[in-house]
């Protein structure tokens, strides 16, 4: 199903154009792209409503692989069916790519990251100021009513406290469909709802310990090749859950420890350069690359890491609309919706205490704030023009 005025050829330029974008410019993490992907999406453009971005927000949650980069893809096949679902998310991944590259090569050739503090400096605060915008809006979908409120706050406390994301999001479906439909019920239509989720998904909270333990056992460097490589990147993008502490003990269990091919600071620089980089973190995996195998490596290394996204996105987003018409399976995306913003709101407190260190990042972010709800500024322009501002300013330190 897709939605928008227009033939499918205009449609998908209009999605090659706003990812491409979005992928230059959304710094910050996956909340932050959630949070202009939604501003875009929702209140610019209405490609789809504010409750069915929740849906795809969820279902993005509940499978493993890049969060905000499945939600572009789902969003790319919202608008323009399977052409869309390839094109966003290509467009969002590939200017990423590309400048994960460039700051590989200067690592290679230098043996170092070149600085971006001035950058970070003044671009997280604006980054904060467009996620606490889009989280207020979220929450006024996904909580609405007190049930969903009191859902929330727990939701809350629990994942500050460290629940496990996939147990959070799981039980909180599970839950809320059990409250609202009924116990019975709700027992009845666990299998509908988390038909979302494949059967890889299920034991993946394990894994990392796993893996961890698969590595210590190596004795001996594995030669290295594109192939392996490439199939080490498809099972981390196929089973991975989690922030990008759990990808580093993923790559430190596979890259350093089984295969030796690289070293705990070559592993470190990698994540911090999928930090630096607009678009997603998983990009980290284009950096190895590089390092590895030159261009081939880092392309390998690339497809194999998001190539997962695209085939979990192609099987589950077909099943959104048909679950929201069953009064179970609506209950668990509900919970799930409502346990995808206690994540959120988690990672913004955290966000909050890197960003905001001295009163110009606290300036940077209301001004930000009065922008974006009184102008209408984009946040993408919001987003260069903080850049800009830390680069100033760190200068005249």
């Amino acid at each position: 199903m897709t939605r928008g005025q227009g033939s499918r050829g205009e449609a998908l330029g209009e999605v090659a154009r706003l990812f491409l974008r979005l992928g230059s410019t959304a710094f910050g993490g996956p909340a932050a792209h959630v949070a202009m992907m939604e501003e875009e999406v929702v209140r610019r453009r209405a490609w789809v409503s504010r409750q069915e971005f929740l849906d795809l927000l969820g279902a993005a949650n509940l499978i493993p692989g890049p969060n905000s980069t499945e939600l572009a893809i789902h969003l790319g096949y919202l608008r323009a069916g399977w052409p869309g679902l390839l094109v966003a998310g290509s467009c969002f991944i590939v200017p990423a790519a590309v400048l994960t590259v460039a700051l590989a090569f200067c690592y290679v050739r230098w043996g170092a990251l070149p600085s971006a503090q001035g950058v970070l400096y003044g671009a997280k605060p604006v980054v904060l100021a467009v996620v606490v915008q889009a989280l207020v809006g979220l929450a006024r979908t996904a909580l609405h009513d007190r049930i969903a409120a009191v859902s929330g706050v727990l939701a809350v406390i629990a994942s500050a406290a460290g629940l496990h994301e996939l147990a959070l999001l799981l039980g909180w479906g599970l839950a809320t469909a059990a409250v609202r439909v009924g116990f019975g019920a709700g027992a009845r239509g666990d299998a509908g709802a988390v038909a979302l989720a494949p059967p890889a998904t299920l034991p993946a909270a394990g894994l990392a310990k796993t893996a961890g333990g698969a590595g210590a056992a190596g004795l001996a460097a594995t030669p290295f090749g594109l192939a392996p490589l490439f199939f080490c990147f498809v099972k981390i993008g196929a089973v991975l859950f989690g922030s990008g502490y759990v990808l580093l003990a993923f790559l430190r269990a596979d890259l350093v420890d089984r295969f030796h091919w690289l070293t705990e600071a070559q592993l470190l620089d990698a994540v911090a350069a999928g930090q630096l980089t607009p678009g997603p973190v998983f990009t980290t995996a284009t950096f190895i690359g590089y390092l590895l195998g030159g261009s081939a490596g880092a392309a390998v290394a690339t497809l194999g890491i998001f190539l997962p996204a695209f085939f979990f996105v192609a099987a589950s987003g077909p099943l959104l609309p048909r679950l929201r018409r069953s009064a179970r399976a609506r209950a668990f995306l509900d919970g799930v919706n409502v346990a995808s913003l206690a994540l959120m709101v988690v990672v913004t407190v955290a966000l909050a205490r890197t960003a905001l260190v001295d009163l110009p990042t606290l300036a940077l972010a209301v001004v930000s704030a009065y922008a974006l709800l009184r102008r209408r500024v984009g946040s993408a322009l919001l987003v260069l023009g903080g850049g800009l501002a830390g680069l100033a300013l760190h200068a005249l330190r």
